[in-house]
């Protein structure tokens, strides 16, 4: 059964959430993945929000470009942690991350940057984490990794 839930506005901002379901699936997290407009299917997109806890999910990660109103309007109707992955694409400037960032008080919404679907992945997976002993092993053991290749690379850098 998914515990995360990845949704996006439309089909081409698959491109960049794939990242978010490339790590879920590194660390073995059940995951599903939809396209859901908040301005074309409201109704879809509201039923999505309102049914997600009791589905089983635990988290969403929401990415969307434009208006980006999909991440604060699914955090509008669930009590889960929504993460917002503002979609930045070449013709656009950065209205999706002002749109995120610009959430009113009561209704909080977690902004990645821009088209930051894996670390949207990684904020979920440390979210999961405080309930999965085996999975904060798991994300320990990545951050290992990344720490040993930065001294590598540093070493290496150094010694050239």
């Amino acid at each position: 059964m998914p515990v995360v839930g990845i949704i996006m506005g439309s089909k081409s901002d698959l491109e960049i959430m794939q990242a978010a379901a490339d790590i879920l699936e590194e660390f073995g997290v059940e995951h599903e993945v939809r396209v859901i407009s908040a301005h074309r299917t409201p109704d879809e997109m509201n039923e999505y929000a309102k049914s997600s806890a009791e589905r089983g999910l635990k988290v969403i990660i929401a990415g969307a470009g434009g208006s980006a109103h999909l991440p604060g309007m699914t955090a509008s109707h669930t009590t889960l942690p929504v993460l917002a992955v503002p979609i930045k694409k070449n013709s656009h400037d950065h209205e999706a991350l002002w749109s995120n960032i610009k959430m009113p008080p009561g209704v909080p919404l977690a902004t990645m940057p821009e088209n930051g679907a894996k670390n949207a992945a990684l904020m979920a997976i440390e979210i999961l984490s405080l309930n999965n002993s085996e999975l904060l092993e798991g994300y320990k053991k990545y951050n290992q990794i990344q720490h040993d290749k930065v001294l590598a690379d540093d070493n290496s850098v150094k010694n050239a």
